[in-house]
């Protein structure tokens, strides 16, 4: 994997650094990745939420809430999605694989809330499909499913 992992959003404006390799890459297919994203599915990766930096535009970065355990933050510019920061995952963040400079060097491993997805856009993949999040989820309990 690329040591220099950097990316921004459409206009420009907000640019960011990773300071540490992505893991746990994967689609999300819930309903608020499909309206935040506007696709079927959203690839994410995960990153300790330090190692998530804004270099350029942070003033420019919107957040809202967007689950009863969640937030997420944009280019308040021109609406790009850059990162979700869940409650039960309080040292990392996930954000948006397609935002990387060199996206093609995340690959996404597994899928997430996969019986939300839209019905004409099936994966085309054989990779683990899961109900909700997965049971390795770092930062769930066992048992436990925000």
């Amino acid at each position: 994997m690329p040591a220099n992992w950097t990316g921004g959003c459409a206009c420009g404006a907000v640019r960011y650094r990773l300071a540490s390799d992505p893991f746990d890459a994967g689609w999300c297919h819930c309903r608020t990745c499909q309206l935040n994203s506007g696709s079927p599915a959203m690839a994410f990766a995960t990153v300790p939420i330090g190692d998530f930096i804004f270099t350029q535009g942070e003033e420019r970065v919107g957040q809202f809430a967007s689950s009863d355990f969640g937030h997420r933050r944009f280019c308040s510019r021109c609406g790009t999605p850059f990162l979700m920061q869940v409650d039960h995952q309080p040292q990392t963040v996930d954000f948006s694989i397609a935002t990387l400079d060199r996206p093609d060097d995340v690959v996404p491993g597994f899928h997430i809330f996969y019986p939300s997805r839209i019905s004409w856009a099936p994966a085309g993949d054989d990779t683990p499909r899961h109900d909700r999040f997965r049971r390795d989820t770092r930062g769930l309990n066992p048992g436990e499913e925000p």
